[in-house]
């Protein structure tokens, strides 16, 4: 069975490199090694003294520390090393599924979140967010695509692309659906600590919940996609076991030099989420400012979370085709929603990096010259 093309990946391989203004980014304004470095001093000769032999497969035990502690020190051995988010998810998911189980994944949605899930052979539901819903899921809708052979259930909080962030309690319910069915809540976590303000931090899953899985990743709330460092921790040790087995099959192990900076940057997290959680903030102002001056065009509901936001465009060409036209035009990226099969409508911006400014500024001056 052939897994179908990647769409968002596509889409932003044909000019992500290329274009000059990118408007769509999911990730935060990143740091040069010398930033990283100049955190903590003797750390540039410790990494100059480093020796660039193989890393356990599991990961550093000094990196898994760091990790069980932004996951509510859920222990450094019950937390694995990737090679980013997206080999953290398919090794999980090969791990945890079988041919005939049943998936529940919350949608619109990163595609691996579910694609992989259907490549191995499970059936997949969709959990419909709702834009007239603020996209704030139904519970009540969750409730009615539970089957008896569902074997887990997929989130992505704070969400991509719409920018909804499960309320506590209401992420405390979901669980306890989870509990009472005895189903596994597979969390991508990859936005977590992108909140706008730090009261809304949530507990990660795995430490919340003993059937919890969460992955995390350097490159979204962190800014340092560079790295290509992610991981997972789960309190089921016996999945550790399989996730481990696994991962013998893919990258076996990580590397040095990522797992050397991605553990001095998460010693140093506070600084690196304040100063992105500033930048966030910022840029959200000027876009909601934005949309207000472009009603005709734009219309969105508010994120509550992360450096994404979704809002329906209301041009007559539809979303993919204005996207297509900018990019030509302008050299702005956005991404259009039909690279999440969810419709022609909608299109996704990003607000975590400083080039939203100046990529803003040459989309307003394009709709302004054109009547738009």
């Amino acid at each position: 069975m052939q897994i179908p093309p990647f769409a968002l990946e596509r889409y932003f391989g044909k000019y992500e490199f290329s274009a000059p203004y990118m408007l769509s980014a999911a990730d935060c304004e990143t740091w040069s090694a010398g930033e990283i470095f100049a955190m903590e001093e003797g750390s540039l000769d410790a990494f100059c003294s480093m020796r660039f032999g193989y890393t356990e497969s599991q990961g550093d035990p000094a990196l898994r520390d760091e990790i069980s502690a932004v996951s509510g020190d859920i222990g450094p051995d019950r937390c694995v090393i990737f090679a980013g988010a997206e080999e953290a998810i398919y090794v999980t998911m090969h791990a945890l599924l079988s041919p005939g189980d049943h998936v529940i994944v919350l949608s619109p949605v990163y595609q691996s979140l579910h694609e992989i899930a259907r490549h191995i052979g499970a059936e997949v539901s969709y959990w419909q967010m709702k834009e007239e819903d603020g996209w704030r899921p139904d519970m009540a809708e969750l409730w009615s695509l539970i089957r008896p052979e569902t074997k887990c259930i997929v989130i992505n909080t704070p969400h991509n692309p719409t920018g909804f962030h499960f309320p506590a309690a209401e992420l405390d319910n979901l669980i306890g659906i989870a509990e009472e069915k005895g189903i596994w809540l597979f969390s991508d976590e990859v936005y977590r600590f992108g909140e706008y303000n730090s009261d809304a931090l949530l507990p990660s899953v795995a430490s919340w919940y003993e059937k919890g899985i969460s992955v995390g990743v350097m490159s979204k709330s962190f800014g340092l996609a560079g790295l290509r460092l992610g991981w997972v921790a789960t309190q089921d040790t016996d999945l550790i076991r399989q996730i481990l087995a696994w991962k013998d099959y893919t990258t076996i192990c990580t590397s040095a030099p990522a797992e050397f900076l991605s553990t001095l940057a998460l010693r140093h997290r506070e600084e690196i989420i304040s100063r992105n959680r500033m930048i966030i903030n910022e840029n959200r102002a000027l876009l909601a400012a934005f949309f207000a001056r472009h009603p005709r065009l734009f219309t969105c509901q508010e994120p509550w979370a992360g450096p994404v936001c979704f809002p329906r465009f209301k041009g007559k060409e539809g979303a993919e085709a204005f996207c297509d036209t900018l990019i030509r035009e302008t050299g702005v990226i956005l991404l259009p929603s039909t690279v999440f099969g969810i419709g022609d409508h909608h299109i996704r911006f990003g607000f975590g990096r400083r080039d939203m400014v100046p990529a803003l500024a040459v989309l307003e001056e394009y709709l302004v010259k054109n009547g738009r």
